[in-house]
């Protein structure tokens, strides 16, 4: 459960209710909790920083806020074309930056060989953050500000770096709330691991990954109340390679579950579970329309203890996946299954459906 523990870790998801020390996980742990630390921080720099409000005294040359009048004539500012004023200053030195500072300066340490972690850290003092630390007690009070909402997964793994403690279920010194570990809780736990772990691997080589995004149905026409009847289709995750090195991109559709991909029939033989391949049909049948080839390809990611599945399929020029990840497996392992589950195989050896021809009119 390493890898899902250490995703989940940076969304506050938790698999159980104790913390487990740094030093009873993988030793490359700091490199990719600093990898994903550094990725949100980017990623924030290019938009821009959140801001706050600080309150300041001073004098200034134009009345801002309110105008304190017994410094102004203590100090004989107006005849320097002054006045003091107390106004709400627009700062970059707020808690939840000076946090994600102090972690990028700790990565840098923890992480020697990658100087992007200390270019990020003096690109926020550059751009005013200075202030110290404040208390990772203050943490869960910073997720909950309406104004830190695009902030939070930078948040999250500024947290994780600076504590290096996981939830797990083996002895600790903390102690979080047990979940309902039930099938949505599971499921949608593995869902935002996979989310987590494709978005470290597979940003920097140019894919977009996508998390819970939504399709259209087709459709040229339909009754006044059809529209609020129609189910909508929300992906699990998408992903997107606009310029891969092959010819054209390459688009995945990835559902993923938390059952077994396989289940047995009245005859005893296994078999894919049918609602899951009608529904991944679905997705790409309705967009094929306004596609042009490559056509989408579709992944159904499910996990596994024990005997594993990967075999494809390409129905009306859609390569469909069927693959399973080992949770028994360790960490590496379960990221070259991550990856070998959208690795294209050989066209030569792709499978394909036989097409029957129509009957003469």
């Amino acid at each position: 459960m390493w890898l899902l523990q250490l995703y989940a870790s940076s969304l506050y998801r938790a698999v159980g209710h104790k913390f487990a020390a740094a030093e009873e996980n993988p030793e490359d742990l700091p490199a990719l909790v600093a990898g994903i630390l550094a990725d949100a921080v980017t990623q924030r720099l290019h938009t821009g920083l959140s801001v706050g409000f600080r309150q300041t005294s001073r004098p200034v040359t134009r009345i801002r806020g309110r105008i304190n009048v017994l410094p102004t004539a203590r100090h004989q500012l107006l005849p320097r074309g002054q006045v003091h004023c107390t106004f709400d200053e627009v700062v970059t030195d707020t808690p939840a930056n000076r946090l994600v500072r102090f972690a990028l300066w700790r990565a840098a340490v923890l992480v020697p060989g990658e100087p992007r972690l200390r270019s990020l850290a003096l690109q926020f003092e550059a751009a005013g953050v200075r202030g110290p630390c404040p208390p990772l007690s203050h943490v869960p009070g910073l997720h909950r500000e309406r104004l830190l909402v695009r902030d939070r997964q930078m948040i999250a793994a500024a947290d994780l770096l600076l504590g290096l403690a996981l939830p797990a279920t083996d002895d600790g010194s903390k102690f979080l709330p047990v979940p309902d570990m039930n099938e949505h809780y599971l499921r949608d736990l593995f869902e935002r691991a996979c989310v987590g772990f494709y978005r470290l691997r597979l940003r920097p080589q140019g894919w977009k990954v996508k998390h819970g995004s939504r399709l259209k149905w087709d459709a040229s026409s339909m009754s006044s109340g059809m529209d609020g009847l129609l189910p909508s289709m929300k992906l699990d995750i998408e992903l997107v390679q606009p310029h891969p090195t092959g010819p054209g991109r390459r688009r995945i559709i990835v559902d993923t579950k938390f059952t077994s991909v396989t289940k047995t029939n009245q005859f005893g033989d296994l078999k894919l579970r049918s609602g899951y391949v009608y529904q991944i049909y679905a997705y790409l049948m309705s967009q094929e329309a306004s596609e042009i080839d490559p056509k989408s390809e579709g992944l159904m990611l499910h996990p596994t203890v024990g005997e594993p599945v990967d075999e494809e399929v390409v129905i009306q020029g859609h390569r469909i996946r069927f693959a399973t990840v080992d949770l028994a497996a360790d960490a590496p392992t379960m990221a070259d299954q991550l990856l070998e589950a959208i690795t294209p195989s050989c066209p030569s050896a792709a499978p394909t459906v036989p097409v029957r021809a129509r009957p003469p009119e």
